[in-house]
This record gives C-alpha cells, sequence and structure tokens, in this order.
C-alpha cells in the first residue's frame, strides 16, 4: 500500500502544474482551479494505478478536469 500511495504522490507532484494550469485556463478563476485540479486527482487514483503510460495518465486527468468544470457550469 506504502508504494501505490509514493507512486501517487509523485504522479501528483509531476503532473499538478500542468492539471493546474489547465484547469486555471479553463476557469480563469484560481480558487476553482485548486478545486477543479484537486478533484481530478480524486477521482482518478483508481484509475491511475491501473494506467502506465504517460499518454493515458494525461489523458485521465485532463478529462476529469474537463468534466468537473462542465459539470459545475
Amino acid at each position: 500500500m506504502k508504494t501505490n500511495s509514493s507512486r501517487f504522490d509523485s504522479l501528483v507532484a509531476r503532473y499538478y502544474p500542468a492539471v493546474y494550469s489547465f484547469a486555471t485556463r479553463l476557469t480563469d478563476d484560481p480558487r476553482e482551479a485548486v478545486v477543479l485540479t484537486r478533484d481530478a486527482f480524486n477521482s482518478t487514483r483508481k484509475q491511475l494505478r491501473n494506467r502506465r503510460g504517460e499518454t493515458a495518465l494525461a489523458t485521465i486527468l485532463i478529462s476529469a478536469v474537463i468534466r468537473a468544470g462542465l459539470s459545475g457550469a
């Protein structure tokens, strides 16, 4: 379990800036972008365990931000 947690933490550290940047451009609100980014990582945590490719990971995260942004509009 610790390995999965540390792997997830490293993925967050690596991709958070890009996902947050996208969410900021999508919402034009830094606070809302933080919420969308956090929700994207939380909602995709299980999916991230099963995916290994960088492209799949980026797609999952960006899709989660888009879904959350659209549902909040």
